[in-house]
């Protein structure tokens, strides 16, 4: 078989960021990378899983809601995907995503869909955690451009 995209991309240089990770058709992945591979520092399970909670009601709250597809955790727990239709500008997902981070950091209320009938794993969450990551991004992403969006070779 042949690699995945991916798997071609060297962990050992990759940084925190955010990245175009591949286009398919008018499906568009982003990296958003918040952890440096393999440096023994991965996000926490319960941090993660508010995160994606609060992630994903939040970009499904915008008005670009219509073009999102997908917002999900990577299995080595460095990172989330995102992904979109190409009729959003890779500017808007980054500023989106930007908006994101300060909604996160700033979220002071009921993680939403944390009921059990809601969730499959209701009790594992950590609001703090999830703040603290999107502090961690927020200064991370502050200057970041569209430029920065493509991976080190």
């Amino acid at each position: 078989m042949k690699k995945i995209a991916s798997f071609i991309v060297n962990h050992d240089t990759l940084e925190k960021g955010m990245y175009i990770s591949r286009i398919d058709g008018d499906i568009v992945t982003y990296d958003i990378r918040m952890k440096k591979p393999n440096n023994n520092d991965f996000l926490e399970n319960a941090a993660m899983h508010t995160f994606e909670h609060l992630f994903a009601t939040y970009a499904r709250n915008t008005e670009l809601a219509s073009n999102v597809i997908y917002i999900g955790p990577m299995g080595c727990r460095t990172g989330f995907y995102f992904l979109v239709r190409d009729s959003i500008t890779h500017e808007q997902s980054l500023k989106l995503l930007q908006d994101c981070f300060e909604f996160v950091k700033n979220f002071d209320d009921e993680i939403p869909g944390t009921k059990k009938e809601e969730c499959g794993n209701y009790l594992e969450h950590d609001l703090q955690g999830a703040k603290n990551i999107a502090i961690d991004m927020s200064e991370v992403l502050r200057n970041w451009t569209v430029e920065k969006m493509t991976y080190a070779k």
